[in-house]
């Protein structure tokens, strides 16, 4: 595929099957991951990967972190909490592994490299004819979650990325105004 549609027609697929990509294609997604952006190659990032039961293990740390955020939870909404991991046949968890006080590399700036290769991660997906969506949201930030993952207090998780086969109708890509977005000194 060629680079610029690459970059130009990368979209998120919410719906996917399997099979889980094979050892060759993740060889490929590993190595765009890690050729992001890496001041001073501290190499910020970590990436966990969860296939067959291991969806399930992830699951479960999500239904513990519901339970541990409110002890009277529904079973309905711990179980809804178990089957996210299983909305496609692989995760992997994209983890912004931050050395404190490096000189000239901030913090944030480590966290964005981890980002950087969430996002290389989706890019190779997508040129391999995979699908992929790149999820957060509160499991990303739980304390119940971050332990189970082994973070480290200054670690992130940065993403879950739901990789598989393309699975449903592909969306329209919309097409933005550009200079909505860019402001020129000149």
């Amino acid at each position: 595929m060629d680079a610029m549609t690459l970059l130009h027609e990368r979209s998120s697929m919410g719906k996917l099957m399997g099979p889980p990509p094979t050892p060759e294609q993740l060889e490929a997604i590993y190595r765009a991951a890690l050729r992001a952006p890496d001041h001073k190659e501290l190499r910020p990032w970590r990436f966990v990967e969860f296939s067959g039961e291991g969806r399930e293990r992830l699951g479960e740390l999500f239904a513990e972190a519901e339970y541990r955020e409110d002890p009277h939870v529904g079973d309905t909404a711990l179980d809804a909490a178990r089957k996210k991991p299983l909305r496609a046949p692989m995760v992997i968890a994209v983890i912004a592994r931050v050395t404190p006080d490096v000189p000239k590399v901030p913090r944030i700036e480590q966290v964005i490299s981890a980002g950087c290769a969430a996002h290389a991660i989706l890019l190779a997906a997508h040129a391999q004819g995979l699908g992929a969506m790149w999820r957060s949201g509160k499991y990303a930030f739980d304390p119940t979650v971050r332990k189970g993952l082994g973070l480290e207090e200054e670690d992130e998780v940065v993403a879950f990325i739901y990789l598989g086969q393309l699975g449903g109708r592909h969306k329209p890509i919309p097409e933005h105004d550009i200079d909505a977005f860019v402001e020129r000194w000149r």
